[in-house]
């Protein structure tokens, strides 16, 4: 039996980096899938892409829904921005295109990350701190 090697692949053409911070994000599988096809999309030069709900659907095995659910998550999350684009039919009518996404840097993904976080423990100190002060003040009511 004659061996048989794999086609060598070239690492900038067939490959994409995903920065390791991403995992820290808390994204949903779901809103984890699309972006990966967005980064795996994008033109490496301008950040950019705009494949279809239905195509990217198709790619990660979800509806146009379900795709619409995740691109506001990934939006809401600021690791992507996207604009309405228009495209001009042959007897010149214009129609709404598919979005152009941008894939923005991941720091400002996590700078608002850790804003949420930090607002989130403050939030949750200030409720401790009632809950602690309305203790002592029923403590010492019924003490008295």
């Amino acid at each position: 039996m004659k061996y048989k090697s794999w086609p060598k692949r070239d690492p900038v053409k067939n490959y994409f980096q995903l920065p390791n911070e991403i995992f820290l994000l808390g994204l949903s599988p779901g809103a984890l899938a699309v972006y990966l096809y967005l980064l795996c999309c994008e033109d490496r030069n301008t950040y950019q892409c705009w494949p279809s709900y239905k195509i990217i659907g198709r790619a990660v095995r979800m509806s146009a829904n379900t795709v619409h659910k995740y691109v506001c998550e990934l939006e809401d999350r600021q690791l992507i921005s996207t604009e309405n684009t228009t495209v001009t039919t042959k007897v010149g009518l214009k129609r709404n295109g598919n979005l152009l996404y941008t894939i923005r840097p991941i720091q400002l993904a996590l700078d608002q990350f850790y804003e949420q976080q930090l607002a989130q423990m403050d939030t949750t100190a200030e409720r401790q701190q009632v809950a602690t002060a309305l203790a002592l003040r029923s403590d010492s009511a019924h003490s008295a």
